[in-house]
C-alpha cells in the first residue's frame, strides 16, 4: 500500500475517523459493576444455562451464548437470556467472508446480542462487514447500537508473536470494532496500542485453580489489574463449591472500570 493509500472503514469513513468513532463509543459504554462480568454459559443444555443464569444473575450483568449453548438452543438462547434481564454476548468467533458475515451478523443485532465476537484474522473487509451488519441489525429492531469485539489471539495459543497481536488489534481499530477480545497477558500492548477499545478477557481462573485449555489464564485481580474491562468467567463459578461465594466475590474486587 502506497503512502498516499487511505484505509477506509465502516460507511467508507478513513481508518483514522473510524478508530475515533470506535473510541468515543468505548468511552462512553466503560462497563461498571456487574456489567464487567460476562457468566460463560458453556453448556448443551437452555434448561440448565437458564438456571445457571437464574441463579447468578445478581453478580452477572452479561451472559454469553458461545458455540456449545446456540448449537444446542440456536437464536433462542439470545432472546431468553435478554428477556431474564441480561445482556447477550454472543461469542461465535465468526470469520466467514464479508456478504455472509454481513448479513449473519445483521439476524444477531435485530435479536437482541450486545456483544459479537469476529476472528481479526478473517480480514478488514469482513470486520467491517460484522460491524455494519451488527449495527444495522439492532437499528432496525429499535436497540441500542450493539459492540463488535475482535478476537484477537485465542487463550490456547501461547507462542503468538507479539507483532502478530499488534497488528490485529489495529486491523480492529481500522475496521471499527469498539473492543477486542485478548488474553491477559496481552493486555499491556492492546492498551498501548488502542487504549479506547474495549477489552474482554476470557480463560479468568481463581487462584490455585485448574487452567483447563486455556494456555494463557489468569486470575481475576491480575485481569483487573492489567485493564481489562469484561472478565468471561465460567468454570471458576460453576464448578466452585459455593458458586454464589466465588461470584461475590469477584464482583467485588472488581472496583471501578479502567479509565
Amino acid at each position: 500500500m502506497g503512502s498516499d493509500s487511505v484505509v477506509t472503514g465502516p460507511s467508507g469513513a478513513s481508518a483514522p475517523i473510524a478508530a475515533a468513532r470506535a473510541g468515543a463509543a468505548a468511552q462512553r459504554d466503560r462497563p461498571e459493576g456487574r456489567q464487567r462480568l460476562v457468566l460463560a454459559l458453556d453448556v448443551d443444555d437452555m434448561v440448565l444455562a437458564n438456571r445457571w443464569a437464574s441463579r447468578l444473575s445478581p453478580w452477572f450483568g452479561v451472559a454469553k451464548v458461545g458455540l456449545e449453548l446456540f448449537s444446542a438452543a440456536g437464536p433462542a438462547a439470545i432472546g431468553a437470556l435478554v428477556d431474564g434481564g441480561y445482556q447477550v454476548f454472543v461469542d461465535l468467533k465468526i470469520g466467514d467472508i464479508p456478504t455472509t458475515t454481513r448479513k449473519a451478523a445483521r439476524v444477531l443485532g435485530a435479536l437482541g446480542a450486545s456483544y459479537l465476537t469476529v476472528h481479526i484474522s478473517a480480514g478488514p473487509a469482513t470486520l467491517e462487514a460484522a460491524v455494519e451488519g451488527l449495527a444495522e441489525g439492532a437499528e432496525r429492531a429499535g436497540l441500542e447500537e450493539p459492540v463488535t469485539l475482535g478476537v484477537t489471539v485465542l487463550t490456547s495459543e501461547t507462542d503468538a508473536p507479539a507483532e502478530l497481536l499488534r497488528a490485529r488489534v489495529l486491523d480492529a481499530q481500522a475496521s471499527g470494532c469498539r473492543g477486542v477480545v485478548c488474553a491477559a497477558p496481552d493486555l499491556g500492548l492492546v492498551r498501548q496500542v488502542a487504549p479506547e477499545l474495549l477489552t474482554v478477557v476470557p480463560g479468568i481462573r481463581l487462584p490455585g485453580a485448574a487452567r483447563h485449555d486455556h494456555g494463557r489464564s489468569a486470575t481475576p485481580a491480575e485481569a483487573l489489574s492489567a485493564g481489562a474491562d469484561l472478565l468471561v468467567i465460567g468454570r471458576a463459578v460453576t464448578e466452585a463449591l459455593s458458586p454464589e461465594e466465588a461470584a461475590a466475590g469477584i464482583l467485588e474486587g472488581t472496583g471501578p472500570a479502567s479509565p
